[in-house]
């Protein structure tokens, strides 16, 4: 059995649905992080980073939201949540999912993580005021250009799905006008139907729209 360690409000929803769409036998450990149990010795132990999503597997440990699907669709293939039998449209999947992790998703840390790029108290607060524009900008991106319908890739559920599902949950607290982007909330709502999904974000204890 797999044990994903979660916070709730954070990207490991993402994992938490995708281990639900694979029928993955698992376990989902809280890390508080108002008590900072993230920083603490036990689970900085289980992970040196102390972020989450982390997925004990009984081959080791593995971090980072993309890695962590990219396992799962190998190790579950039956599950066919990305499209194994065609590379190229793997990579799409793989292009999509990198721009969440290393673009989209860093824009949003700018509104409360950004001690981790300057120690100037001005500077931290110009970055937030960058983040409203930095993210519709991304999500205007995806409304227009990358979101095919109805799901991320087109007719076919992927592992793209629950990763936008979950940062784009994030999106009014980013200053983003959702009238800009109704594609994408109609794809939330789409989300919440599925009974997986409805699982994951249950276990958590978090609302959604």
């Amino acid at each position: 059995m797999f044990r994903l360690y979660y916070a709730p409000g954070t990207c490991a929803l993402a994992t938490h649905i995708a281990l639900e769409e694979a029928g993955a036998p698992y376990e989902a450990v809280l890390v508080d992080f108002r008590s900072q149990a993230q920083r603490s010795r036990e689970y900085l132990a289980v992970n040196p980073k102390g972020r989450v999503p982390a997925l004990v597997t009984e081959s080791g440990t593995l971090t980072e939201t993309p890695a962590l699907f990219c396992y799962l669709t190998q190790r579950f293939p039956n599950a066919e949540i990305a499209p194994l039998e065609d590379p190229f449209a793997l990579a799409q999947v793989q292009e999509f999912n990198s721009y969440l992790c290393s673009t989209v998703h860093v824009a949003h840390a700018h509104r409360m993580r950004g001690k981790r790029w300057a120690d100037d108290a001005a500077a931290i607060e110009a970055m937030k005021r960058k983040v409203p524009s930095n993210v519709t900008e991304c999500f205007e991106l995806i409304e227009h250009k990358l979101l095919k319908c109805p799901w991320v890739m087109g007719e076919r559920y992927t592992i793209c799905d629950p990763y936008l599902f979950t940062i784009a949950s994030w999106i009014e607290g980013d200053g983003v006008d959702t009238a800009k982007v109704p594609r994408v909330i109609e794809h939330c709502r789409r989300m919440l139907t599925r009974p997986a999904v409805q699982r994951a974000v249950a276990a958590e204890g978090i609302q959604i729209l």
